[in-house]
């Protein structure tokens, strides 16, 4: 029997990932001739270093933690890596304001503890802008604790270690069962938003195009697999068996979340300019930086997509 090549793929624990269980399980990205191989990661510090010294062929994580390497801004300490470089893009982040039980209005968070990732990347500018919006600024109206993944940051907040967060399916869903108060949605907050993509750098990229264009006809096929109605007892069975810990009530409502008609995985999986420019404009504001952030090619190369 054939091997085929291996496609080492780092991943934050989600539903998010539920297209990859899906291609991974159904064969289509056997079918695109390559094999994925699935890697946890803690939080975007462990990602992005690792991805830096080519631990992984393919990042999927938020096209900020991209931007922010790129222009040397991330809480890493690797310095600028121009290596990095989005070629699809995946949904919104799926991000959900999501606070303890007794927090029933954005407003309750003044005086209050809420917890990022890390301070500098990934989901934290849409979080300052979300409170911002709500008349909460940053560094004077509540205190920021850096708790790592989502994972991380749930147990977090669980444990009464901090009082809100940003947090997607599964963790969103588990913490509404429990209780907990989800506020707001963030896209009906700050509009557009491109949250996930699929990233690798240039050096890979050039000697691997078949790999990264195979990838992105997987993944696409896959999204179209869970769109369709009839896939659905089959599809939350994936996420189940994929994802252990997840309860098989929570796989179910997970479905309603991702594969929302408006709100679920681009059907496509095509880069959300618009988005883009939110990205961009969130860390103009947000992030220290020499020089005003308005290249978004400098951060995704559209030319694998292209050949799909």
């Amino acid at each position: 029997m054939t091997t085929k090549p291996v496609v080492t793929l780092n991943v934050f624990p989600g539903g998010f990932n539920w297209p990859i269980y899906v291609g991974r399980d159904k064969g289509f990205f056997e079918s695109q001739s390559i094999s994925v191989e699935i890697q946890g990661t803690p939080d975007s510090v462990t990602q992005m270093t690792d991805f830096s010294q080519g631990k992984f062929d393919i990042a999927m994580t938020a096209v900020d933690n991209i931007v922010a390497y790129v222009e040397g801004q991330g809480q890493a300490p690797i310095g600028p890596q121009p290596e990095f470089f989005a070629f699809m893009g995946v949904d919104t982040g799926f991000l959900s304001l999501v606070a303890s039980p007794e927090i029933k209005t954005i407003g309750d968070l003044r005086g209050k503890i809420v917890s990022v990732d890390a301070m500098t990347t990934g989901y934290a500018f849409v979080l300052y802008e979300i409170l911002r919006r709500h008349s909460l600024e940053r560094d004077k109206d509540y205190e920021l604790v850096s708790a790592g993944g989502m994972a991380q940051r749930w147990s977090g907040l669980r444990e009464g270690r901090h009082q809100a967060t940003l947090l997607s399916a599964p963790y969103n869903l588990i913490a509404r069962n429990a209780g907990f108060s989800q506020l707001v949605r963030a896209t009906d907050v700050i509009g557009p938003y491109q949250g996930n993509v699929a990233a690798t750098r240039r050096s890979w990229a050039a000697a691997n195009a078949g790999k990264i264009v195979g990838y992105i006809r997987a993944f696409r096929e896959s999204v179209t697999w869970l769109y369709e109605a009839a896939n659905r007892t089959e599809a939350i069975d994936i996420l189940s068996r994929n994802l252990p810990q997840m309860q098989q009530e929570i796989a179910a409502a997970s479905y309603g979340e991702l594969l929302d008609p408006v709100h679920g995985f681009f059907k496509a999986c095509e880069l959300d300019r618009a988005g883009l420019k939110c990205v961009l404009e969130l860390r103009n504001r947000y992030a220290p930086s020499a020089k005003p952030l308005d290249t978004p090619d400098r951060y995704f190369d559209p030319h694998y997509f292209n050949q799909t």
